[in-house]
């Protein structure tokens, strides 16, 4: 059987590589040295469970059963200012699971942490790799924010690598995960079996216009890449607002201005751009929106105008036969106190989905706040989350 104390405490544990900020704040982006500590931390785990541990060149951890299994889990690699259970809960529900399986004469269960989930180098990019979304040689030419290539990232971590993880001996994938937003903690529901993720688009946009002195500058013969960005915002928020849906969103998350100094009028100015929606062909016509905007406010302004590559991935229905088991054990845990709701956030289970059937499972975030310091879930909510899984794999004997 399942023991939440168990579960609870490994939570805790790897909340410790990385821990930092206020409340159960983690600092463990892809390949840094918390989370190549956390995971030769699970990697001992999954062996203490009975699995063979084995690690891709990306970097994504698998502890395996023999023969074919049900694959669970998520990520443990963090937002740059992240919380304790986004991917986290899901990798340790997926081992705790795997545990009581294992000794227990249930059904074999095999175990993931996916590398990179949270975008430092892309979007999904350990399990887009995995899944064939994107080659190794593409991943490797990915740059961070400052600048730093994947390929370079990874080589930190090449100790641990065994070896290429064959998809097809997986019958289906589980994901575990806080819901990141706020509708189960408003509702006072306990768990959210999923419906459909949304799809994403993601791409850097650069306005090059002309450095100059700020004090002596008119402010009419300015080609200023700040003032640019600005006016491309404005001009977006108005432009697809006859386009989306009330459950469109997109977001402009990251600017790096050169040479960023507060007494130059900045040349250059490199902006993330990204967009979600369940609909793809919706996605695609923002795309249209995006561009032409970026085009008129370059073209006003003197702007040379540059895009990085178009990453994403397409909106994706979750498996009929892994959702109604999830579905059952859901009801059996929390008698009318669960959904069925859609995804808002990625997930690596968007990419597994090429593979083979996939579903997912959330527990209410309070306040409705991830990607911070302050994430939680009360642990009465994890437990019961972790106990939804475990009924759910043991009914798909």
């Amino acid at each position: 059987m399942i023991e939440p104390a168990r579960f609870l405490s490994d939570l805790h544990t790897l909340r410790g590589f990385g821990a930092a900020g206020v409340g159960k704040g983690v600092v463990r982006p892809a390949y840094s040295q918390a989370d190549i500590a956390a995971r030769q931390w699970l990697a001992a785990q999954f062996r203490d469970a009975g699995l063979r541990v084995q690690m891709d060149a990306m970097g994504n951890l698998f502890g395996l059963r023999e023969g074919p299994s049900l694959l669970l889990g998520s990520h443990s690699d963090s937002q740059p200012e992240g919380g304790w259970l986004d991917g986290a809960l899901g990798v340790v529900a997926a081992l705790e699971v795997a545990r009581a399986c294992n000794a227990g004469g249930g059904p074999p269960v095999s175990v993931v942490s996916f590398q990179d989930e949270e975008g430092r180098f892309g979007v999904t990019t350990g399990s887009a790799v995995w899944s064939g979304q994107l080659s190794l040689e593409e991943a490797d030419a990915l740059t961070d924010h400052a600048g730093v290539a994947l390929g370079d990232a990874r080589a930190a971590m090449a100790q641990m690598v065994t070896g290429d993880i064959d998809p097809s001996r997986f019958t289906g994938f589980i994901e575990m995960h806080i819901e990141q937003g706020p509708t189960l903690d408003a509702s006072g529901e306990q768990i959210g079996v999923v419906t459909d993720i949304v799809g994403i688009r993601d791409m850097k946009i650069t306005f090059d216009g002309q450095q100059n002195h700020a004090g002596t500058t008119p402010m009419a013969l300015r080609r200023d890449a700040f003032q640019a960005v600005s006016s491309f915002n404005t001009l977006l928020n108005d432009r697809l607002r006859n386009v989306v849906t009330p459950q469109s969103v997109w977001t402009i998350g990251h600017v790096s201005l050169h040479p960023n100094a507060s007494s130059i009028v900045p040349g250059r100015a490199v902006f993330s751009m990204q967009w979600r929606d369940a609909d793809a062909a919706r996605l695609a016509r923002m795309e249209e929106i995006i561009r032409e905007t970026a085009a008129e406010v370059a073209s006003e302004r003197g702007m040379q105008l540059g895009y990085g590559p178009l990453l994403g991935l397409e909106p994706v229905q979750m498996d009929a036969r892994l959702q109604a088991a999830l579905c059952r054990a859901a009801e059996e845990v929390a008698p009318g106190r669960w959904r069925r709701m859609p995804s808002g956030a990625l997930h690596d289970a968007t990419n597994l989905s090429r593979l083979m059937p996939v579903a997912m499972l959330f527990v209410p975030s309070i306040g409705g706040i991830s990607h911070a310091f302050e994430e939680d879930t009360d642990e009465k909510d994890l437990a019961a989350g972790l106990d939804v899984l475990f009924r759910a794999v043991n009914s798909l004997k």
